[in-house]
């Protein structure tokens, strides 16, 4: 391993990791140039305190995923570092907009997130929608920056996002999510349903990343399957945790999706064949790695086994 130059205001970064050791020490690094990026570019000075919020609902919590996954794979095609970490917050932007907005009562209507109060109930309804509303902005302004990250690179970037996040992604999903509550779904629905709401900016992360870089089209290809698995497993574990972790260690209200009779995995599946799916997807993620052909995705095989071994 060796440590690549710190960029401007950034922690140094450390390459290639190839044991676990070096993965822990990879991600903290990883992790601390987010956070510094997400402190710097996120601002405190606007009108009305609605910076205060943007940064509550942002700042000082989550696992990072969305980041780590793009750094990881421009490492993996050797990709422009600034272009990369510009993409790794605004992704990081889009999902903390995500969480604010789906944590209001129009939509799930909870309490609680990251182990805090959410954002409307910290700052009222009519703060939060705002917050979520500039934090998307914020997201593409992030990603044209008047010099340092060429244009095309800029447009490539600016659409992968966009078409995750919206109504064939993100957005899609999590409409279907609320039309869904209370009524029975097949596998198949829940699967496009959670492709949409959570793999669509996971697979989205992955793309971004290796945009950054040079990459061919069966490479390209197998990210993105790569994405797309590690995009549902996320999901999957994600409903295995809801009914066998408590509150206070998953840093969100617990038993929520049965509590809103809303179909899950372990719902339509059963908690073991929804263990089983996951292991699953994870395999296919670590194979669609090897199909790449690319020397450098150690750190995002770690990043699918983390995935899949968590517990919160």
């Amino acid at each position: 391993m060796r440590l690549q130059d710190e960029a401007p205001g950034h922690a140094a970064v450390i390459d290639a990791p190839d044991a676990p050791a070096g993965f822990e020490a990879w991600m903290r690094a990883e992790l601390q140039a987010v956070e510094s990026a997400l402190d710097a570019w996120v601002p405190a000075d606007t009108p009305a305190g609605l910076g205060e919020a943007m940064r509550y609902g942002v700042l000082d919590g989550g696992k990072r995923l969305r980041p780590l996954l793009v750094l990881a794979s421009c490492h993996a095609v050797r990709g422009t570092r600034e272009a990369a970490l510009r993409a790794a917050v605004s992704v990081e932007l889009i999902h903390a907009y995500s969480l604010i907005h789906d944590d209001m009562p129009c939509m799930d209507n909870d309490v609680l997130r990251r182990g805090k109060p959410t954002v409307h109930v910290r700052f009222g309804q009519a703060q939060a929608m705002l917050a979520g509303d500039a934090m998307q902005a914020l997201a593409f302004e992030v990603l044209t920056p008047a010099s340092g990250v060429a244009p095309a690179l800029q447009a490539r970037l600016c659409a992968l996002l966009a078409r995750s996040a919206g109504h064939a992604g993100m957005a899609g999903g999590q409409a279907i999510d609320l039309a869904s509550i209370g009524k029975p779904l097949d596998e198949h629905a829940l699967r496009d349903m959670h492709r949409r709401k959570t793999g669509a900016l996971l697979q989205a992360s992955v793309l971004m990343g290796a945009a950054c870089g040079t990459c061919d089209a069966p490479a390209w290809a197998a990210l993105s399957d790569y994405g797309a698995a590690l995009g549902l497993a996320f999901q999957v574990v994600d409903d295995i945790l809801d009914v066998t972790q408590e509150s206070h260690k998953l840093g969100k209200t617990a038993g929520k999706d049965v509590h809103d009779n809303k179909p899950t995995y372990v719902s339509v599946l059963g908690l073991e064949a929804a263990r089983r799916q996951a292991a699953d997807l994870r395999d296919r993620a670590q194979d669609a790695l090897r199909r790449s052909a690319l020397r450098d995705t150690a750190t995002l095989a770690q990043l699918a086994d983390m995935v899949v071994e968590r517990d919160s």
